[in-house]
């Protein structure tokens, strides 16, 4: 299995957490949960300005990544247990991607002809 790193950015992954987020080293990568397939790492390996995460995933999720097919959630701690909420700097325990539900295809309509009135 071949391991693609792509670059996403910080803002694109956490979303409203990217202003209380600190600098992560390494974080495990999981699908859907705790529990689930350990996909690989993630880490912020291109530098101070870089502003991204790197993934370290095999290509196939690295495809479906670059493509927006996940969902991201976290697991995490706030650094302070005393300042929690908008305050409160956390520190990323868990990166979970979770696939994104394609929508129903439209099913075919088949148009009725209506029939004409006598005159």
């Amino acid at each position: 299995m071949t391991f693609g790193p792509i670059a996403i950015k910080r803002r694109q992954v956490l979303g409203d957490l990217y202003a209380v987020c600190d600098k992560l080293e390494t974080v495990p990568v999981h699908l859907e949960n705790a529990e689930g397939e350990i996909l690989g790492f993630a880490d912020e390996s291109l530098g101070h300005y870089a502003d991204a995460y790197l993934f370290h995933v095999p290509e196939d999720i690295c495809k479906k990544l670059s493509t927006g097919q996940y969902i991201y959630s976290f697991d995490y701690d706030y650094t302070d247990p005393g300042v929690t909420g908008r305050n409160g700097r956390i520190k990323l325990n868990y990166i979970f991607l979770t696939a994104r539900k394609s929508p129903e295809p439209a099913g075919r309509t088949r148009k009725i002809p209506v029939e004409a009135e006598p005159a």
